[in-house]
């Protein structure tokens, strides 16, 4: 079972298409699947049709006891562990336990039915976040190709580095992930370049599938729709099964 998250702390980067096309795109290539959304605001939980009321959460699995394969939701698009308003109390609530950290790693213990865990996050680094390091093979980072994306990379990265060499070695960075691309503009193209600079420092790499922009995938947003679904054969739908495919290779 590999754990991926998909991570930045910068908001309106593509963080949750990120993480709901990917964990579809695999279950469509034949992949025991496990959307995980760690995210307060439950975009992942409301594209899959899944409930986040009235119902076992994130929450109650890192807080209540409650485990995993109870608390996952079989949706028409794939399995969920909903996201949760309630993990605003997450630091809080952790700031004085030692083990608070490995909550989501002991909580995945006992989960062997899947091949992925897609882990969406929250725009912002904390305790939350780095459970999902803590717990993960992989981390993904959408960026924009634009000088405030570029800047917030550093404070992110030294953070993996951090739960890399306290607790987490095996933790690497997959690649960033271009998102919003138009190729036509010569700020994105310089933003790419400088970007692959960044990414040799961070020891890891630009992914070569960038995913464009496009209506479609707005739309599907604004409706809380699947992207490969609402619009399959989008620019954007097209590019993801590209990176997944770039991703899943590169694995193999």
């Amino acid at each position: 079972m590999k754990i991926i998250t998909i991570a930045n702390q910068k908001g309106g980067v593509g963080k949750t298409t990120t993480a709901t096309a990917l964990a579809s795109i695999l279950k469509e290539n034949g992949y025991n699947t496990l959307l995980i959304d760690c995210d307060t605001q439950c975009n992942s939980t409301d594209t899959y049709g899944a409930k986040s009321e009235g119902v076992a959460t994130i929450y109650d699995v890192l807080f209540e006891d409650e485990s995993i394969e109870d608390a996952v939701q079989h949706t028409e698009n794939g399995d969920i562990l909903a996201g949760d308003y309630l993990l605003r109390q997450a630091d809080e609530k952790l700031k004085d336990n030692v083990n608070g950290l490995y909550r989501l790693t002991d909580a995945l213990d006992s989960v062997e039915n899947y091949d992925y865990v897609i882990l969406d996050t929250a725009p912002v680094l904390n305790s939350v976040l780095f459970n999902c390091l803590i717990c993960s093979d992989e981390v993904i980072i959408p960026v924009l190709t634009d000088r405030y994306s570029i800047n917030g990379l550093s404070l992110l990265n030294d953070t993996i580095t951090a739960v890399k060499k306290r607790q987490n070695p095996k933790l690497s960075v997959a690649g960033l992930l271009l998102t919003m691309y138009n190729g036509q503009t010569r700020l994105s193209r310089e933003t790419k370049s400088a970007l692959e600079d960044i990414a040799v420092a961070m020891n890891t790499k630009v992914f070569d599938t960038a995913i464009r922009r496009s209506t479609k995938c707005q739309e599907a947003q604004a409706q809380k729709k699947m992207l490969i679904k609402y619009a399959p054969r989008s620019t954007t739908a097209e590019d993801y099964r590209a990176f997944v495919n770039e991703l899943i290779g590169a694995g193999e």
